[in-house]
């Protein structure tokens, strides 16, 4: 039960594949971009997330990245303040934590980084069809041809092709949390220095905060919806113009280099709960299984330690055993995390409900 293949070179990915190779483990990880993804926002390490990246010997790289903001501000939708704070933001919590923010895409190009010279990574190409056999998992390829393997693990994000191909489709799964999101680098047009500036106007909504020494924003904008139809990148892209036109302050500018962004992200705000995790020898970590959507600022830890996790597990027993104790362990500390979105949807989860979420487990 050595030969592992992992679809999706994400946080979850990067970390399984990192910890297994260790084992001996022979890792191949496949993922449908042409390479490490970028864009994306910037992503919280918390709690039992931070032992995760130090027993990489990874962590220090991590923070040596972080975001340095110096507080944050709200605006309503005319570009009047609400508050301002120089304590905590929303995105990353209180400034003197422990805890640390920092991009997605710093994240999977220090894992990929670490991982390559161990691990076969198949850019470009994606799993069409698994048969879960006696002696292992038949994989078949979008480019043809097919391979097998001991297990077969699935890491690859909120819409997992392994999940669906394994447990059934996506919507026997997932719980839709009434909004949508949008996000994308863009130049620092709005002059910010170490700070956010969130707004909020009726059911939209956002953020703009300064990254890689304040040359560049990442901006999130979103609105509050019933679940849509998959849409193209321009649909998109005119969909977030139109509920947010009219909204003042800074949104017209943010509109337009929304326009111009060749990285771009959309999706709905949705966590995904299955009754198990595993299917003979296939398996899901991080979003695939557990979503708990950026609302809950605790998908990265939960992927960082789910990973860890079912590592440790397959390194001690056979793949019936390892998924067992691996659920056992992760489910009370996935369904704390994912209560963060779903306790105060108007705001962030409360200090108190965050320390007890992230450190609910044992990393032994």
């Amino acid at each position: 039960m050595r030969n592992v293949l992992i679809s999706g070179a994400g946080v979850a990915g990067g970390t399984l594949a990192w910890f297994l190779a260790r084992q001996g483990f022979t890792v191949t990880v496949v993922e449908r971009a042409p390479g490490p993804r970028t864009g994306g926002q910037a992503i919280d390490v918390r709690g039992a997330a931070l032992d995760v990246v130090d027993r990489m010997g990874l962590g220090e790289r991590m923070r040596a990245l972080r975001t340095r903001m110096r507080g944050m501000s709200m605006v309503d939708g005319d570009g009047h303040e609400l508050f301002r704070s120089e304590e905590r933001t929303f995105s990353s919590g209180r400034l003197d934590s422990d805890d640390f923010e920092v991009l997605r895409d710093d994240v999977v190009a220090i894992l990929h980084e670490a991982t390559a010279g161990d691990v076969e990574y198949v850019f470009g190409d994606a799993i069409t069809a698994l048969t879960d056999e006696p002696h292992g998992v038949r994989v078949e390829f979008e480019h043809g041809g097919f391979r097998t393997f001991d297990l077969v693990v699935g890491a690859d994000g909120l819409h997992s092709a392994v999940r669906r191909l394994a447990f059934g489709p996506e919507e026997d799964f997932v719980r839709h949390l009434g909004q949508y999101l949008a996000i994308f680098p863009a130049p620092n047009i709005l002059g910010l220095e170490d700070w956010q500036v969130w707004f909020r106007h009726e059911e939209t909504g956002g953020v703009a905060y300064p990254v890689r020494d304040n040359t560049e924003l990442r901006v999130t904008l979103g609105f509050g919806s019933k679940p849509l139809p998959r849409l193209a990148v321009p649909e998109q892209k005119r969909l977030i113009a139109e509920r947010l036109a009219g909204v003042g302050w800074e949104v017209p500018k943010l509109l337009e280099a929304m326009a111009q962004a060749d990285v771009f992200y959309f999706d709905a705000m949705a966590q995904i709960h299955l009754d198990r995790w595993s299917a003979g020898r296939i398996t899901l970590v991080g979003d695939a299984a557990y979503c708990a959507s950026a609302l809950s600022g605790q998908g990265t830890s939960l992927a960082l330690v789910g990973a860890y996790v079912l590592a440790q597990e397959l390194g001690r027993a056979s793949h019936e055993e390892a998924f067992a104790a691996y659920e056992t362990r992760m489910r009370p500390f996935v369904a704390l995390n994912q209560a963060l979105a779903t306790e105060n949807p108007e705001g962030p989860a409360s200090d108190e409900s965050v320390e007890r979420a992230k450190n609910a487990i044992s990393l032994a």
